[in-house]
């Protein structure tokens, strides 16, 4: 199944998934052919995010033990929080690294079906330590399991091999522009060694750090998404252009999110779906796409568009 996909999803000069005459599927990284492997194609498989097949099968536990954040995005913010809103950023409980195991224990206790766990926030996982703290404690008792960070990419070439060794297999990294004089109307600030950067200077630092990270992160064969909000009137028109750059670096599939106005960004209302198929259909002549996203809270639980960790949160409640 995945060889068909990947034959009929476009030019291999992009840099995105295709097969050669032997059926082996690969990616081009850096002009250079890198072969997938069995391990990584069942990953692929069993992952609800990066297989469509896959969501419909199993799930993934998202453990909130990551608050801090070193990036302000203009269309971010963490301080609601709704059992019935399904978007980035959203917890009920920011959890300590055994805290995190114990759910993990609970979780399994009762759901059968769940084959990821992952770090999605609720802030920047690769800014906090209790995220690699967590993963070494779930890779000793859970080593089945699937481990999966989503991070800004800010600190990704320099925290690469701490995740390569943790083995994380899978990597979510949130790409928005490849051109600062884009990127400085999408962030604020960027946190980077001790100071603080604004403007092209930030994004430029941010731009190349997560563009560094994709392409180390493919040469040791972890499987990268990578997520770009759509902002209409901001970078709408840039998308392509991420589309295309991230394909040569190794990544495996992009997911495409409509903005949700909030924020700085309270006043820009978010793309039709008309608009944002559009926008899927130019960039998937460079890199599959994903389709079957649900924007997961922080600490969801369960298959994707069927989260169930209201149960264990009530159940602490009570």
């Amino acid at each position: 199944m995945l060889n068909a996909e990947a034959r009929a999803s476009g030019a291999s000069e992009s840099g995105e998934i295709v097969s050669d005459e032997n059926e082996r599927v690969f990616v081009e990284v850096e002009g250079r052919k890198v072969p997938f492997d069995p391990a990584q194609l069942r990953k692929i498989q069993e992952h609800p995010c990066f297989s469509k097949e896959a969501c419909h099968l199993f799930g993934r536990i998202h453990l909130p033990v990551a608050p801090k954040c070193n990036i302000q995005c203009n269309y971010c913010i963490r301080k609601f929080d709704c059992v019935n809103e399904s978007r980035p950023g959203v917890t009920s409980k920011v959890l300590t690294p055994a805290e995190a195991v114990e759910r993990v224990r609970e979780v399994l206790k009762r759901v059968h079906y769940i084959k990821v766990v992952a770090v999605a926030g609720p802030g920047e996982p690769l800014f906090n330590e209790e995220t690699f703290e967590t993963f070494r404690l779930l890779k000793e008792e859970f080593p089945f399991l699937l481990r999966c960070v989503s991070t800004n990419g800010l600190l990704l070439p320099e925290r690469i091999d701490d995740l390569h060794s943790l083995g994380i297999s899978t990597l979510t990294v949130t790409v928005n522009a490849v051109d600062p004089r884009i990127g400085k109307d999408i962030y604020s600030f960027v946190l980077y060694k001790g100071k603080r950067y604004e403007g092209e200077e930030g994004a430029k630092i941010l731009i190349e750090n997560q563009l560094e990270g994709i392409k180390e992160a493919a040469k040791r064969k972890i499987i990268v998404k990578v997520n770009t909000v759509l902002i209409p009137t901001v970078n709408d028109r840039h998308v392509v252009d991420v589309a295309c750059k991230i394909s040569r670096l190794g990544a495996y599939i992009q997911n495409i999110i409509p903005l949700i106005p909030q924020f700085k960004f309270a006043h820009i209302p978010p793309p039709s779906p008309a608009e944002k198929r559009k926008v899927q259909k130019e960039c998937a002549k460079f890199i599959r796409q994903m389709v079957h996203c649900r924007r997961c809270r922080a600490d969801a639980i369960g298959k994707l568009g069927k989260d169930i960790q209201h149960m264990f949160n009530n159940e602490k409640r009570n």
